[in-house]
């Protein structure tokens, strides 16, 4: 088995040299420098390792354009490691080396086998997942977690979800659990008990790294400005290149908290 370090800690996996095929739903595909992007990646990771998070690779592919992503392919609860099933047939693949390394961590697997969900449509607030109902994630996966939680005592709620890619793609959440989002590009901000509207796109995707700080794209300084009058320190990252592929720094890691 493979050791598993304390947590908090976050899973990453490398770009692939594919990445630049990687899919792409609601922008227009752009050119994408990869080694800019492998640049961006190692930078990202350093920023999780400074601020106490540190990183445990999945073995890297180069078939594999959207694996870097590796936050579609797993979802952390606790001990369980909820393994999804992506609705592009192409990303199956990506769940196997994100399931083998959390089995050798000693985490307990279970996959989603009705319908299909993407990681990233999966937002934790306490002990209440959102999961956005997308072109990515259906009915019918949302009551299989509902299942596979109830009894770990987590709530499952289904919020629509029809302008951008994933749920994370529109809104996550502060350290006290407010969500945030970008309001143009949310379905139902009534589906969150507290809902705090940003001024950029880019800014309305948080990591939440301490009860104090966040990690956040560097395109979006009016809501870092924002985010810092409310009294949380903001750690801002370029992400520019894997924002061409609708990525945001959620999509970029798996973290696994206490």
């Amino acid at each position: 088995m493979r050791a598993r370090p304390v947590p908090p800690f976050a899973l990453v996996r490398r770009p692939a040299a594919s990445l630049a095929s990687g899919c792409v739903s609601f922008i227009e595909r752009q050119p994408v420098d990869v080694e800019g992007a492998r640049r961006q990646w190692l930078a990202y990771v350093a920023a999780l390792n400074c601020r106490g998070w540190p990183t445990v690779e999945v073995a890297p592919d180069d078939t594999l354009p959207d694996s870097v992503f590796i936050e579609d392919a797993v979802v952390m609860f606790g001990e369980l490691a909820v393994i999804t099933n992506p609705a592009e047939p192409t990303r199956h693949p990506e769940t196997l080396a994100a399931a083998a390394t959390v089995s050798q961590l000693g985490y307990e697997p279970a996959r989603i086998t009705s319908g299909t969900l993407d990681g990233g449509d999966v937002l934790k607030v306490g002990q209440t997942a959102y999961v956005g109902l997308s072109r990515r994630t259906s009915p019918a996966a949302v009551d299989e977690l509902r299942d596979l939680l109830a009894p770990r005592g987590w709530d499952v709620v289904g919020v629509p979800l029809t302008r951008v890619l994933h749920l994370k793609s529109a809104v996550t959440a502060l350290p006290d659990g407010t969500v945030i989002g970008y309001a143009p590009l949310v379905d139902d901000a009534g589906a969150f008990p507290a809902f705090l509207d940003v001024p950029e796109e880019g800014g309305a995707h948080v990591v939440v790294l301490d009860e104090q700080t966040v990690l956040m794209s560097a395109h979006a300084p009016r809501t870092a400005q924002l985010l810092g009058d409310r009294g949380l320190t903001v750690v801002t990252v370029d992400i520019s290149e894997f924002e061409k592929l609708e990525g945001c720094v959620t999509c970029l890691s798996v973290r696994v908290r206490r």
